[in-house]
């Protein structure tokens, strides 16, 4: 489940021996020994550019839970908590879904400059425990929250969460892979972690809460369709079937557009009853720019700067919300 899926890819293309161990190397254009990978190359893996879709709905669903908490001062150490559990599972997704590409050998068909695994530059299984590790801290964060909480209940849903995060990619039926990527991206990315952080600040969630949520998680489905749109036909080749690739490429750019602003109609709606919340649509600055692009776009690259921009509006509207809300 990664909605900006290796935002500083390049156009060009690996090497398609379908053996992730054969894979072109980004930085030699042969063959990558394992083992040769720096500490740039893994900090490239963790793709440090998607993770303003994790800081989002965490920022967001706090100042909704701020004005929710019946008594008492808000609860920054749970806020804090929630936003590691948001990273941790963003760069667990991050990494596991180099792992499962690289080993099925769908990133030897992508635009690109080769990942830790499809470029050999690393062995699949280190890439995959570090994946894994992430996942791990995500659960003891979560964990942590569960116990000052003492919502037990919640052990599900983070459960659940880690559960996507893997068969996104993974797994011998990736969802990704079905076009259904959207609606997991939706309903985790917004949803789940929105409400969730309310939750953990008022033990309820309100509609500032779910609404925002909303708004959140379309944005994030506009981060993974302009990704899919730019892969479309390299996903085509290898078999991946995105949304973009089931429903074209014509009605996934339109698609894109309604995600990217139909959240603004939401701000909109919360700006009558909280006046700073006209400040969010400042980050139409960056979306509008961005359909602009992904409906004309025609290299790589045009779709490259488009998701940047949406990751970009993402986060202008996550904490310009959750600001608007607690302040």
């Amino acid at each position: 489940m990664n909605p900006a899926d290796d935002l500083a890819k390049r156009s060009r293309t690996h090497g398609r021996s379908g053996n992730p161990a054969k894979a072109t190397s980004p930085r030699s254009g042969g063959a990558a020994p394992a083992g040769t990978a720096t500490a740039a190359d893994w900090i490239s893996g963790a793709r440090l550019r998607t993770l303003p879709l994790a800081i989002a709905p965490v920022a967001l669903g706090t100042g909704a839970g701020v004005i929710a908490i019946a008594e008492g001062p808000w609860h920054p150490a749970r806020a804090l908590l929630a936003l590691v559990v948001a990273l941790a599972l963003q760069i667990g997704v991050n990494y596991s879904n180099d792992y499962s590409d690289g080993v099925r050998g769908t990133d030897d068909h992508r635009v690109g400059p080769a990942r830790l695994t499809a470029s050999g530059a690393v062995k699949p299984r280190h890439v995959l425990v570090v994946a894994l590790s992430f996942f791990a801290l995500a659960a003891l964060a979560g964990l942590a929250l569960v116990v000052i909480t003492q919502q037990w209940w919640l052990i599900a849903v983070g459960a659940a969460a880690i559960v996507a995060a893997w068969f996104y990619t993974g797994g011998k039926r990736p969802y990704g892979y079905a076009g259904l990527g959207e609606v997991f991206v939706f309903i985790f990315f917004g949803l789940v972690a929105t409400a969730g952080s309310a939750f953990v600040q008022a033990l309820t969630v309100n509609l500032e809460a779910w609404l925002g949520g909303v708004g959140v998680g379309l944005l994030a489905c506009a981060v993974l369709m302009a990704n899919n749109l730019r892969d479309v036909e390299q996903d085509r080749v290898a078999g991946k079937r995105t949304l973009a690739v089931l429903i074209g490429p014509l009605a996934g750019r339109i698609l894109f557009v309604l995600f990217a602003l139909v959240p603004f109609g939401i701000a909109v709606f919360f700006a009558f009853f909280y006046p700073t919340a006209w400040l969010v649509l400042f980050a139409l600055l960056a979306a509008l720019p961005a359909c602009i692009i992904v409906l004309t776009a025609k290299t790589a690259r045009e779709l490259i700067l488009a998701l940047q921009l949406t990751s970009v509006t993402a986060l202008l509207y996550g904490v310009g919300l959750g600001l608007a809300f607690a302040f």
